[in-house]
């Protein structure tokens, strides 16, 4: 297949996935029945961003016109593709860069989330016959050319061991922050409540820490949030909520709610689902690491370094920054084609192989 083949039949597949074809809504269902984080709601969510924001012509096009990739690849490569199964479809943006680049790939999919590409490929590769050739399932992936593995800081460890004398994209724990002051509108609070909330904050682009300036007032924001209070009447949700409330309880922590996630003082960028983590900085200061001015300092004129807790500009575990001068609120759910999971290019990476 050369490369404008291979666009055309993603486009297809975009359509096919806001379709209300019968075998797509059975594997929805089904994707949701082995599953029970990936609601009918965020699974929605997923494919109707891939689709607007994935597979339209024009983006494409554009996307690969600034790799210059070629028409037809002479020497494709085998990829070992790992997946991970935290939010529907979260390794898809790998899966469509190696099959837009032309190298052929072997997938081991999440145990958590096979449902959903496995149905998607098999869409592919009955549309065109040619595409069989490019895609297989493993489950061991030796053999290949080069890899590219996502999961946890555990397993990546695994990763680097069995992978590392290959060319290799290995991804680990990431998160994402937010940097709040105290001119947010309504709007943008209720906004930001779909970066914490959304995928019941288990993807890497969710907010799971907030920084806010000192005597912050949080009654907006808890009222703001109330917009996802619906999640506690799910089992898993509300069972870590209640979980994650006995601890701070038992330890004496002191915790803000409004009965749907736990706001507490916490360092650490990451917090436990239905947890989210705020800390505090004095206005006076720049975030560790970034420049005095411009987007990477924080709101109010601040030129203090030492107020600030680390560094957010080079932090490797932080995936996104939300704020005002940011990455808009409400946006960490919608990348693009050039939003790359870790900051490494991944369709450079298998273009220079």
């Amino acid at each position: 297949m050369n490369l404008e083949q291979r666009i055309d039949l993603l486009v297809n597949l975009g359509d096919h996935c806001l379709s209300d074809n019968p075998a797509w809504e059975t594997a929805r269902h089904r994707a949701h029945a082995e599953n029970g984080w990936f609601t009918p709601e965020f699974i929605g969510l997923a494919v109707r961003s891939i689709a607007g924001e994935f597979l339209q012509k024009d983006k494409l096009v554009q996307w690969t016109e600034k790799y210059q990739l070629p028409a037809r690849l002479t020497a494709p490569r085998t990829i070992g593709l790992i997946m991970a199964g935290n939010i529907p479809l979260v390794g898809f943006h790998d899966f469509l860069a190696i099959f837009i680049s032309g190298h052929r790939q072997r997938i081991k999919p999440s145990g958590r989330d096979e449902v959903l590409i496995r149905h998607l490929v098999t869409y592919l590769t009955t549309a065109s016959p040619e595409a069989a050739s490019l895609i297989e399932f493993a489950e061991r992936l030796n053999g290949c050319d080069a890899y590219i593995a996502t999961g946890s800081n555990n397993s990546a460890r695994y990763f680097d061991y069995y992978f590392g004398k290959y060319p290799h994209i290995i991804r680990r724990n990431r998160t994402s922050v937010a940097v709040l002051n105290v001119k947010e509108t309504a709007g943008e609070l209720s906004a930001l409540a779909d970066d914490v909330y959304q995928y019941f904050g288990l993807g890497c682009r969710n907010v799971t820490k907030l920084y806010v300036p000192e005597n912050y007032d949080f009654i907006p924001l808890l009222g703001a949030f109330r917009k996802y209070d619906y999640l506690a009447g799910y089992a898993r949700y509300k069972h870590n909520y209640d979980y994650q409330l006995t601890l701070l309880i038992l330890n004496k922590k002191y915790y803000m709610s409004n009965e749907s996630i736990l706001l507490t003082e916490n360092p650490s960028p990451f917090s436990p689902i239905s947890v989210l983590h705020y800390e505090y900085y004095r206005p006076g200061g720049t975030l560790p690491g970034s420049a005095d001015s411009g987007a990477d300092a924080l709101p109010g004129s601040l030129t203090d370094k030492a107020d600030l807790p680390g560094s957010l500009t080079d932090n490797s575990d932080i995936q996104c920054v939300v704020g005002q001068g940011r990455m808009p609120f409400g946006d960490t759910q919608r990348p693009g084609l050039n939003d790359y999971a870790d900051g490494v290019d991944t369709l450079q990476f298998l273009r220079d192989l």
